[in-house]
C-alpha cells in the first residue's frame, strides 16, 4: 500500500508539473514574446480558464504529503519552509495579477501586474526545480528530521541545475502552448522559441543527468527497481518525439513534451525510493515510505476516497480545456470575462 501511495504521490506532481508548468512557462516567456498589450493580454487569456484548476493539484500533492506521509510532510514543511514560503507567495501574488491588472487602465498599474505575473511565474518553476533537487541529493536532517541547514545551503550546483532544468522545461512547454492558442506574429514567435529552447533543454537534462550521478545515489538505487528505467525511456520518447512533430503538428508536440514531463518526473522521484526525503547526514535518518506513512487502514480508506474523487476532477478539468479550446483572438479579447 505505502508503494500504491508513492507512485500516486509521484503522478499527482508529475500531472501538477505537465498542468501549471504550461502557465508559468508562458508567464517567463511574457516579457520577451509580447511586443505590445494586446499580446501581453493574449497570453494571459492563454491560460486564463485554466490556471487555477492547474494548481489544484498541487493543493491535491500536498494534501497526499500530509495524509499519506506525515512525517515526511512534518520534516519537508519545515527544512523547507523558507522558499516554500516563497513560492506560495510568488503564486498569490500571481493568482491575484489575473484579476487586478485590467481593473485600472494606467500604464504604471498594469506593468506593476506584470512584473508579478512575470516573478510569480520564473520563481515558483526555479524553487520547484531547486526543492527537487535537493530531495533528490538529500537535505541535512537528524534522526528526529531537524533540518540542520540554511537557505542557501539549497543553491548548490546540483540544486541551481534542477532550478534551470525546471525552468526549461516550462519555458518550452508554455511556448508550445501559446503557439496552440494564439495566431499571427505572437503564434511565430511562440514557435521560433520553442525551435530555441529544445537543444537548451536537451542540454540541460544531459547536464543534469551527469550531475545526478555526480552528486546522487539515484542510479544505484534505480539499479535495484530496473523498471524505473521505463520512466526514461519515456522520457527521451517525448523529448525527441516533440522536436520531430513540431514543425507538423503543435498540439501532438505538446502532448510528447507532457510525456516528458511525466517520464522525468517519475524517474526523478523513483531515484530516491523507497525514500521520501533522504538524509545527507546519514541515511539511517532518512524518512521512508516504511517509517514516513500513515497507518495501513488510513491509507486503504484515503485510496478509496482518492479513487471517487479524482475522476470526478479530472472529467470537469477535461470539460473545462473542451469549452475553451478555441484560440485566443480579438473577439476573446473584447468578452465580457477576458483578463
Amino acid at each position: 500500500m505505502e508503494t500504491i501511495w508513492f507512485f500516486l504521490w509521484t503522478l499527482l506532481w508529475a500531472v501538477y508539473f505537465v498542468l501549471d508548468g504550461f502557465d508559468l512557462g508562458m508567464g517567463t516567456l511574457m516579457p520577451f514574446l509580447a511586443a505590445d498589450d494586446v499580446e501581453r493580454r493574449v497570453i494571459y487569456n492563454a491560460q486564463g480558464p485554466y490556471w487555477d484548476g492547474n494548481e489544484v493539484w498541487l493543493i491535491t500533492a500536498g494534501g497526499v504529503t500530509f495524509a499519506a506521509f506525515p512525517n515526511a510532510y512534518a520534516v519537508l514543511f519545515s527544512a523547507l519552509y523558507a522558499p516554500l514560503l516563497l513560492l506560495l507567495f510568488c503564486l498569490i501574488f500571481r493568482a491575484v495579477a489575473f484579476e487586478f491588472r485590467g481593473k485600472v487602465q494606467r500604464l504604471a498599474w498594469t506593468r506593476s501586474w506584470d512584473v508579478c505575473m512575470v516573478l510569480g511565474s520564473f520563481l515558483p518553476a526555479l524553487l520547484l526545480g531547486v526543492a527537487f533537487a535537493n530531495l533528490f541529493m538529500g537535505i541535512p536532517i537528524d534522526a528526529d528530521g531537524v533540518y540542520h541547514g540554511c537557505l542557501l545551503g539549497l543553491l548548490s550546483p546540483y540544486g541551481l541545475a534542477g532550478g534551470v532544468l525546471f525552468v526549461l522545461m516550462f519555458c518550452y512547454h508554455g511556448a508550445l502552448w501559446l503557439e496552440l492558442k494564439s495566431e499571427g506574429a505572437l503564434q511565430a514567435k511562440a514557435c521560433r522559441t520553442a525551435y530555441v529552447l529544445w537543444p537548451l533543454l536537451l542540454a540541460m537534462v544531459l547536464a543534469f543527468l551527469a550531475l545526478t550521478g555526480h552528486y546522487t545515489d539515484s542510479f544505484e538505487r534505480i539499479a535495484q527497481h530496473p523498471a524505473v528505467y521505463v520512466a526514461l525511456v519515456l522520457a527521451v520518447v517525448g523529448l525527441v518525439g516533440t522536436r520531430l512533430v513540431l514543425s507538423s503538428c503543435t498540439l501532438m508536440a505538446w502532448l510528447f513534451s507532457a510525456l516528458f514531463i511525466v517520464g522525468l518526473t517519475f524517474f526523478g522521484v523513483f531515484g530516491m525510493y523507497p525514500g521520501i526525503i533522504l538524509s545527507s547526514l546519514d541515511p539511517a535518518w532518512s524518512i521512508t515510505i516504511a517509517n514516513g506513512a500513515s497507518s495501513p487502514l488510513t491509507l486503504k480508506i484515503m485510496l478509496i476516497v482518492t479513487l471517487c474523487a479524482v475522476p470526478v476532477v479530472i472529467l470537469y478539468q477535461a470539460w473545462v480545456y473542451y469549452t475553451f479550446a478555441h484560440k485566443v483572438t480579438e473577439h476573446t479579447l473584447n468578452g465580457e470575462h477576458a483578463y
